[in-house]
């Protein structure tokens, strides 16, 4: 392990605490960690967003001791929670103390575009970070096999840039599913206008709505270099972009004009 000042590393996830990406991830946070925590939710729980739902029981949120194959020295347990409520509980030191930094993944599946608002991986660390936590939100595109390694190698190169950045900066790192060997690089990346996946509404009917989810390709021209996280994946990049958290927006005079004037008679 190289230390790089940290003390403590949450790492969580939507898949569950069963997952293998899980694992990697931890495995990937040990090697700039004095201490590592894995807390995940008991269940599969994507697409949650930041939701802050859990299982109470007798008002308490079960908590169950787990060991993950590989990482006997870290603490994992696996909770009845969603991972943005596990995200907001470990700041307040239900882990233990307060984490350094959270680490999220690593996802099956990409989350790129603005559709990330949707995805619970991206949703833990946008709750990390209004604690002041630096946070990495870590997805691999699907495949099979899927290379977890080589995303784990990619998330362990992408961790001193993090640590370098000041507290409460958010990542979104996207992998695509190949040997190390054959990843073209890391670049940075503007979100796509969605995502690699989007969801249709195909049928309204009486008592029904009926979905279909379809992949987007790229999305730039041929010839053109990628820009875009989703681009930039399907080209065999990894994509890093910056998201920042909920913050407000000044509303501008017009606002403040029009609000000025109501209620009064």
């Amino acid at each position: 392990m190289v230390s790089h000042g940290l003390t403590r590393v949450l790492v969580t996830n939507d898949d569950g605490i069963d997952s293998p990406g899980l694992r990697h991830l931890a495995l990937a946070a040990r090697r700039i960690a004095e201490q590592v925590v894995v807390a995940a939710p008991a269940q599969e729980s994507s697409g949650s967003s930041a939701a802050l739902g859990a299982v109470e029981e007798h008002g308490r949120i079960p908590v169950e001791d787990r060991r993950l194959t590989g990482l006997d020295d870290v603490p994992a347990h696996a909770v009845q929670a969603l991972p943005g409520f596990i995200a907001l509980i470990a700041g307040q030191g239900a882990f233990g103390s307060p984490p350094d930094l959270l680490l999220s993944g690593i996802n099956r599946g990409a989350n790129t575009g603005r559709a990330v608002l949707h995805s619970g991986t991206v949703g833990a660390a946008l709750t990390a970070v209004h604690d002041g936590c630096r946070a990495l939100a870590v997805s691999l595109d699907l495949g099979s096999p899927p290379h977890w390694s080589a995303a784990e190698e990619v998330t362990a190169w992408i961790l001193p840039l993090l640590l370098s950045a000041p507290a409460g900066t958010l990542f979104n790192l996207n992998v695509p599913n190949r040997p190390l060997d054959q990843l073209k690089g890391v670049r940075g990346a503007e979100l796509a206008p969605f995502g690699t996946v989007q969801t249709t509404v195909t049928e309204r009917g009486r008592g029904f709505v009926r979905v279909s989810l379809s992949e987007n390709g790229p999305t730039a021209d041929p010839g053109a270099e990628p820009r875009t996280d989703a681009d930039l994946l399907a080209h065999g990049y990894a994509s890093l972009s910056v998201l920042t958290a909920v913050s407000g927006a000044p509303g501008g005079p017009e606002l403040r004009a029009a609000l000025a004037g109501l209620g009064r008679s």
